[in-house]
């Protein structure tokens, strides 16, 4: 896996912004639209389970629940920013994931903030 394949974010020029600060530099919120979150979760498969119990025992990152994890997480964010956009927001502010074992066979990721309309100053 290359470096690509750990990361996520947006693009230079997205059309929701999403940053993990009250406000952003050179903009004012006019509209506080409220909370949006996008939601996955996900199963480990048997195979990365099994790798996974192996490589525990010598050590080292687990690659592939690393790039399942940020699969994850970029899924779940496009969500968040899919649901900012249909309510009109051009910004979500407080970016925030949450993750937590859903049921013992899964891993549930939460993205979430609060939507807003921000304009240039």
């Amino acid at each position: 896996m290359g470096i690509e394949d750990y990361g996520g974010g947006q693009g230079p020029e997205p059309d929701v912004l999403v940053v993990t600060t009250n406000d952003v530099p050179g903009f004012r919120v006019e509209r506080v639209i409220g909370e949006v979150f996008g939601l996955t979760v996900r199963s480990r498969h048997l195979g990365s389970q099994i790798g996974a119990g192996l490589k525990s025992m010598i050590g080292g990152e687990l690659k592939g629940l690393t790039k399942t994890l940020v699969e994850t997480r970029n899924q779940a964010m496009e969500r968040l920013v899919e649901q900012a956009r249909v309510r009109g927001a051009n910004g979500v502010l407080m970016f925030r994931f949450d993750v937590t074992e859903a049921a013992e066979v899964g891993t549930e990721v939460c993205a979430y903030g609060t939507a807003v309309v921000m304009v240039r100053e």
